[in-house]
């Protein structure tokens, strides 16, 4: 009781204090929140590209989206190196969407089980089922578990897609990542599909089972994977490949910049809130340097002043770091809820980014206690005294 009413005493001081870790803190939270979620999908990325090599046209370096002739895959397969080589289709869900800042929905297909086993990226069902190969040319879809929220989805429902309606059999269980914001389809549907978003003088001249968006090869093991890789755009003209370690190449260096904001937001708020800190401590020391002169004179130790200090800048930086963490998770919450319906979910506010926010807040009130502390604690009893 008695640290609050020392910090009682100039409310509108202590306030202005509190406010200025709040709005540091504050903005940490939502940094922070966007962070995660950024970096859940790049992790889920790192994970898909981690045993494969993913082969598109050259045009995209890696992330095009012009198809590719599924008698590549023929050329594939001979190579040394490789195990499997399995044609992928996949393309935007909405063909009006809009550039975004999340994972846009998108369509996915490959022929149940052409992977042998050798796909590492579980997904399961948390309702219905997932595909399987009596689904070959079935307009059937499993739904990622964001699709399936923000379009209030359920098993034995139907869902239309450029004009075809499919039946809902499986909802996945959450990822986290790139899975929760897609559709699995049948091979074959989504092949004729993806034919159908080619130019008409394009599509007349082509075989709707000659193309892909991609073709997903599963090196062999103990082969290296950058030779596989190279090997494979020698053999197959125009083509582009993407293994584990170009992902990270190119994406690791966006999201190192991403982060290193939030570093920069951590830094701001370091500086900002622990001047204000420094600031209001040395006034109230200034202002209970007689009182502090009485506490030395009957025995009080330099120890315990500054311990009862240090106490009470620690008290603002909690106050002020539970306030601004209730205001981020506020704002997480409600722009999350605004994008739900459009499966846009920007952010991710995790147990580990709560404890740290409010624990930064309390140990920057802390430390920037320490210099007002320790002057009030050389403080001289007698001339403490004396003070006017």
């Amino acid at each position: 009781m008695q640290l609050l009413r020392n910090l009682g005493r100039r409310k509108l001081r202590t306030g202005l204090t509190i406010a200025g870790i709040t709005i540091g803190i504050w903005a940490l939270v939502v940094f922070s929140s966007m962070a995660n979620k950024i970096n859940s999908l790049v992790d889920g990325g790192r994970e898909y590209y981690g045993n494969k090599i993913v082969v598109t046209d050259a045009s995209g370096g890696g992330f095009s989206t012009l198809p590719v002739s599924i008698d590549s895959v023929a050329v594939i397969e001979a190579l040394p190196g490789v195990d499997v080589a399995i044609p992928q289709i996949s393309f935007l869900a909405d063909p009006e969407a809009g550039v975004s800042f999340t994972q846009p929905e998108q369509v996915l297909a490959e022929v149940a089980g052409a992977d042998r086993g050798l796909e590492d990226f579980e997904l399961n069902a948390a309702q219905g089922r997932l595909l399987t190969a009596d689904d070959e040319r079935a307009d059937v879809v499993v739904l990622g578990s964001d699709i399936a929220r923000s379009r209030d989805a359920e098993i034995g429902g139907s869902i239309e897609l450029y004009g075809r309606t499919f039946e809902i059999v499986g909802i996945l269980e959450p990822t986290l990542t790139a899975p929760d914001t897609s559709i699995f389809m049948p091979f074959a549907p989504a092949q004729s599909m993806l034919i159908e978003q080619l130019p008409p003088f394009v599509r007349g001249q082509i075989e709707t089972t000659a193309l892909a968006s991609s073709i997903v090869v599963y090196p062999a093991v103990g082969s290296d994977i950058a030779a596989v890789a190279a090997a494979i755009e020698a053999a197959v003209p125009n083509t582009s490949t993407m293994t584990g370690e170009d992902f990270d190449e190119v994406i690791g260096s966006t999201t190192a910049i991403f982060n290193a904001i939030i570093t920069g937001v951590a830094l701001i708020s370091l500086i900002v809130g622990g001047l204000s800190v420094i600031n209001t401590m040395a006034m109230s020391v200034a202002e209970r340097t007689r009182e502090i002169g009485i506490k030395r004179a009957i025995g009080a130790g330099r120890r315990r002043i500054v311990r009862e200090l240090m106490v009470e800048a620690g008290l603002i930086g909690l106050v002020g770091g539970l306030i601004g963490l209730a205001l981020g998770a506020g704002i997480v919450v409600l722009a999350n809820e605004a994008g739900r319906a459009g499966g846009t979910i920007l952010f991710e506010l995790t147990a580990s980014t709560a404890i740290f926010s409010v624990g930064f807040a309390t140990v920057l009130g802390v430390v920037a206690g320490v210099i007002p502390a320790w002057h009030a604690a050389r403080l001289d009893p007698v001339q403490a005294l004396r003070y006017e």
